[in-house]
């Protein structure tokens, strides 16, 4: 599935291509890819034709896309939103979104097709790709945030040092909400309002083993087991370490591990292992040779030399160093 970076990844590649972009056609190939889709609010292609997407902006694993509100549209039911919706996309196991030319052979997967009309970059298409078809679109309704900062990334105008000199107050109103789908989940750690205090609290308060706390979407959102595998091996802390027991200087270093790790798989692109992942364009991220731990199984340690293991995890794995992550 994809994780925080690879869908940073898209998010960025989609960024100047839909912003201020009008939504001019919607063709729907296949309706089990709008499963997430509320109809009372009423039919999707009805809901989003004409309409204009304001920005991409992701939290954790999710991505939306706020459209602006129509001359005379009747106000929506989110409290705060002004009546406002975004388009919210979910990649799931194998969804893709790919930036493509109007009249482009479309992919056999193809399940959703937006056409657009950019204002600088002339008309596009937007594929929506699923194998698995565990991923959506959907119209959502927009709530305001609960602490009234940025609901997640939308690019540098949303980067920590704006947010700091005191001029949140000039960034579009979309920027304080967030679709009602997406609001149970967690700020994710790279979020200039993610609180590191409340994250050490939340460990603080769990028995449950540390992997688990970092897969609970609720308590940090984007990571997933990947990329924990990789941060728990560079923090030298056991997948089943109760989250409590951690000292207040492991917590520290695992928080730091897992930003430097999702940092550097933004930056390398994401993680493909297979063609199910690629960015707008239809690249693969190349992570995948930098990881330490998942999938290193019989390896040695680069620290140790010991042989990494692989053991079952929550119909998943998980891969570690049994000398360098002892379970204490």
């Amino acid at each position: 599935m994809p994780e925080l970076p690879e869908v940073e990844v898209v998010r960025t590649g989609l960024e100047t291509a839909v912003s201020g972009a009008a939504i001019t056609g919607v063709e729907i190939f296949d309706e089990r890819s709008l499963r997430r889709h509320d109809r009372s609010l009423g039919d999707f292609e009805a809901l989003v034709t004409g309409a204009r997407i304001e920005a991409a902006v992701r939290r954790g694993k999710f991505l939306w896309f706020p459209l602006a509100v129509a001359p005379g549209e009747p106000p929506g039911q989110a409290p705060g939103s002004g009546g406002r919706r975004a388009i919210v996309a979910h990649l799931g196991m194998s969804g893709q979104v790919l930036l493509r030319t109007p009249g482009e052979t479309p992919e056999k997967l193809l399940r959703i097709r937006l056409t657009l009309q950019n204002p600088e970059h002339g008309e596009l298409a937007l594929h929506f790709v699923d194998q698995r078809i565990f991923g959506s679109m959907a119209v959502d309704t927009m709530q305001a945030t609960d602490d009234g900062r940025p609901a997640g990334y939308a690019g540098p105008g949303m980067a920590p040092g704006r947010l700091s000199t005191g001029t949140a107050d000039a960034l579009p109103a979309w920027s304080g909400l967030i679709p009602s789908q997406v609001a149970h989940i967690g700020r994710d750690p790279l979020d200039p309002a993610f609180s590191a205090p409340a994250f050490y609290r939340a460990l603080a308060r769990s028995r449950s083993g540390i992997k688990r706390v970092l897969l609970d979407q609720k308590v940090v959102s984007g990571i997933g087991n990947i990329y924990a595998d990789e941060a728990l091996f560079d923090a030298r802390v056991h997948f089943d370490q109760p989250a409590a027991s951690l000292s207040a200087a492991s917590a520290r270093r695992l928080l730091t591990a897992v930003r430097a790790i999702l940092l550097r798989a933004l930056a390398e692109g994401g993680t493909s292992f297979d063609a199910q992942y690629v960015n707008v364009n239809g690249q693969s991220g190349y992570f995948a040779h930098s990881l330490n731990a998942y999938g290193q199984h019989g390896k040695p340690c680069r620290r140790c030399g010991t042989d990494l293991v692989r053991v079952k995890f929550m119909n998943r794995s998980s891969h570690y160093c049994p000398r360098c992550q002892r379970l204490r």
